[in-house]
C-alpha cells in the first residue's frame, strides 16, 4: 500500500465547493441537525441538558456553569439579598466545599446542636487535616465568650437541629472577629429559609442551604446552595467546585428554580399550620414539651413546617406504634415538602452519632420530629389525635 493514498475521493470532487445537502451522508447530517432556538422566546427557561457549549459561550462546560444553574443561583441570591450564590449537588456537599476554606491545623468551632451527618463530617474532616474541633452551645449567650481567640471558622444552624434553638448571629460574629478579623462565620440557613432569615445581613460571611428541603418542597430533587457577599470567598469556592465537580446538575437546577416560584405560598401555609398544631400538641397530656424557635422579628421574622416534641416518659418507647397509627405522615427521610412527615431523630437524622454523643446533645428516643405539609390543618390534627389516642390502650 506504500505510495497509495487512503483517500478514494476523486480530485474532481475535492476541487468542488463543499455542499452539505448533496455530499454528506445522512448519518452525519442527522448528527449536526439543530433547531434554531433564536426568537423562540419560551415563557420559562427550558432545560439545557448539555455538558458542553461552543468555546465562545460564557458557559463553556457544565462543570463550570450552565444557564439553568445560573438562573437558580440568581434567584436564591435575590431572595437572600446577597451578591454571590453557588449551587452544589447536595447540602452536605455545600458544607464540605465551605470546609475547604480551612487550613491545616487551624481551629473550627461548631455548635453543639447540629445535624448528625454534619457533626460526623466535621469530626472526620478535622481529624484528617489535624484541625482542632471545638464544640460549644452557642445558643447560650454566655458561651459565645468561649470561642477561642485563634478560631478560623464558626459553623452553626439557627434554628438548630434538633430542638430549634436560635443563635444570635451578630453576637457570634462580633465576638469571633474581635479576636480574629479573618474568622469565617458560616450559618446553615436551611430551616429558616431566605424568606425568614438573611444571615449575611446579620454578620455572617457565608450562608448555606440544603436545597433538598424547602427550596424543592416536593421531595423530588437534591441540591445545595452557598451564599456570600465576600468576593474572595466566592472565588475560592467557585474554583474548588470546578475542580471537585460538585456543581448542581441542569435538570436539578431547573426543578429547584421551578419550585422557588411557589416558596412564599408554601411557606405561608406551612407557617399557619405549624402555629396551630404547635399549640394543639403543647396542650396534650401525652406530650411533655414542644420545641419551637423564638421568632424575634429582627433576625428570624417567621417560621414554619418543623417542630419537635417530647413524649411523656410513659410513652417514650412507643414511636413505632405512634407512626403505625398515623395515616397522613410519611416516615421517609425528608422534610419541608408538600406532604407531612414524622421522624425519630435518635434513630434517623442523628443515627450516626454514638449513644454518648446523643446523650450529650440531650437527644433521647422520646423526641419526635414532625414536618407539616400542605394538607388541611384539621385533617392533620385529627390524624395526630387518633394516633395519640391509640397509645392510651398500650
Amino acid at each position: 500500500m506504500s505510495g497509495q493514498s487512503w483517500c478514494h475521493c476523486s480530485t474532481e470532487l475535492i476541487s468542488q465547493p463543499f455542499k452539505l445537502q448533496k455530499t454528506m451522508n445522512p448519518i452525519s447530517k442527522a448528527i449536526h441537525e439543530k433547531v434554531d432556538i433564536d426568537g423562540s422566546l419560551p415563557v420559562v427557561t427550558p432545560i439545557f441538558q448539555a455538558s458542553a457549549f461552543e468555546s465562545e459561550s460564557p458557559f463553556f462546560y457544565t462543570r463550570k456553569n450552565n444557564p439553568n444553574i445560573q438562573e437558580f443561583e440568581n434567584v436564591v441570591a435575590i431572595l437572600e439579598e446577597t451578591r454571590f450564590s453557588l449551587s452544589t449537588t447536595t447540602g452536605m456537599s455545600a458544607i464540605h466545599l465551605v470546609l475547604g476554606l480551612l487550613k491545616v491545623r487551624s481551629t473550627l468551632v461548631v455548635n453543639s446542636d447540629i445535624y448528625g451527618c454534619s457533626y460526623k463530617l466535621f469530626q472526620k474532616y478535622c481529624e484528617k487535616l489535624e484541625i482542632k474541633l471545638v464544640i460549644i452551645d452557642l445558643s447560650v449567650k454566655e458561651n459565645i465568650k468561649k470561642i477561642p481567640d485563634n478560631t478560623s471558622m464558626v459553623v452553626f444552624e439557627t434554628p438548630t437541629n434538633p430542638f430549634l434553638k436560635t443563635i444570635n448571629i451578630r453576637e457570634v460574629s462580633e465576638f469571633a472577629k474581635a479576636n480574629n478579623p479573618d474568622c469565617c462565620i458560616v450559618v446553615d440557613n436551611t430551616w429558616a429559609t431566605p424568606l425568614f432569615q438573611k444571615p449575611i445581613k446579620h454578620g455572617a460571611d457565608v450562608s448555606l442551604h440544603s436545597a433538598t428541603k424547602y427550596f424543592s418542597g416536593h421531595s423530588d430533587v437534591m441540591g445545595g446552595c452557598i451564599l456570600t457577599d465576600n468576593e474572595n470567598i466566592y472565588n475560592q469556592l467557585h474554583e474548588m467546585r470546578f475542580y471537585q465537580g460538585s456543581i448542581l446538575a441542569p435538570y436539578s437546577a431547573w426543578l429547584l428554580r421551578r419550585s422557588l416560584h411557589t416558596l412564599e405560598i408554601r411557606l405561608k401555609h406551612h407557617s399557619e399550620t405549624t402555629s396551630q398544631l404547635k399549640d394543639f400538641l403543647a396542650g396534650h397530656h401525652m406530650i411533655k414539651r414542644v420545641y419551637y424557635p423564638e421568632i424575634d422579628g429582627h433576625q428570624l421574622t417567621g417560621y414554619g413546617t418543623l417542630i419537635f416534641f417530647e413524649f411523656q416518659e410513659k410513652y417514650s418507647e412507643y414511636y413505632r406504634e405512634f407512626t403505625n397509627n398515623l395515616k397522613l405522615f410519611s416516615t421517609g427521610t425528608g422534610m419541608a415538602c408538600i406532604s407531612s412527615m414524622v421522624a425519630q431523630p435518635y434513630s434517623g437524622s442523628h443515627a450516626s452519632l454514638t449513644d454518648a454523643e446523643k446523650e450529650a446533645m440531650g437527644l433521647s428516643k422520646s423526641i419526635i420530629r414532625l414536618s407539616f405539609g400542605l394538607e388541611f390543618v384539621d385533617d392533620l390534627k385529627y390524624d395526630l389525635s387518633f394516633a395519640l389516642l391509640a397509645l392510651a390502650d398500650l
